[in-house]
């Protein structure tokens, strides 16, 4: 998918965030979103994926050469982020199945695979909310890298793990370069050093 920013700016209140970005990300790029905290590169990535509103310009979404329409976004962009909220009545494999019963997930892999592939074997029906931080930002990781979207968002995706998770991590997603448009909001230089574009928010304070 390929993403089009054209003087794009979002404020709260009277104060700006950030205004006056332009900004293309080809179709199966990977582009980092960077700044401190506070600079508004979770504000931007979450305009991004159509979850808050801009207050200023306008974005396009072209997939195999055809723009989308808002509708048409739907289903086709999967995100990832330590403040979203899972069904946490449900357990690893509940809450697995119902994923991807509404968002296609990559062919070559069944969803046992993918538990056991994140290290979460032995926690299969044990529900989300006995889940320790580091298991839920696993699950989150999951459930957005093995969905078949041609948008990919992350905002600081290595949140709450461990070093054995940042390691799985970086060999999961290395795997999804070139294959779909990948965002990645972070500040540490680990979670996007693959990249092949950065772009700081801090210069359009």
């Amino acid at each position: 998918m390929q993403i089009t920013l054209n003087d794009i700016g979002k404020k709260f209140n009277r104060q700006w965030v950030f205004k006056g970005i332009n900004l293309s990300i080809q179709a199966n790029q990977s582009l980092a979103l960077v700044g401190n905290n506070g600079s508004g590169k979770s504000t931007l990535l979450q305009i991004i994926y159509n979850y808050q509103t801009y207050s200023k310009g306008n974005i396009t979404y072209c997939l195999n050469q055809s723009d989308l329409t808002e509708e048409e976004l739907v289903g086709k962009i999967s995100f990832a982020a330590p403040y979203v909220d899972l069904l946490e009545d449900f357990t690893l494999l509940e809450m697995l199945q119902f994923h991807f019963s509404l968002i296609p997930k990559q062919n070559e892999k069944d969803i046992h695979h993918m538990i056991h592939d994140c290290g979460l074997s032995l926690h299969e029906n044990k529900p989300i909310k006995f889940f320790s931080s580091g298991m839920k930002q696993r699950l989150k990781l999951v459930m957005a890298i093995y969905a078949d979207t041609p948008l990919l968002l992350l905002d600081e995706p290595c949140s709450n793990l461990d070093m054995q998770g940042i390691e799985w991590y970086r060999n999961l997603i290395k795997t999804q370069i070139d294959k779909r448009t990948i965002i990645i909001a972070s500040n540490q230089s680990f979670e996007y050093d693959f990249c092949d574009q950065i772009f700081s928010v801090l210069d359009f304070k």
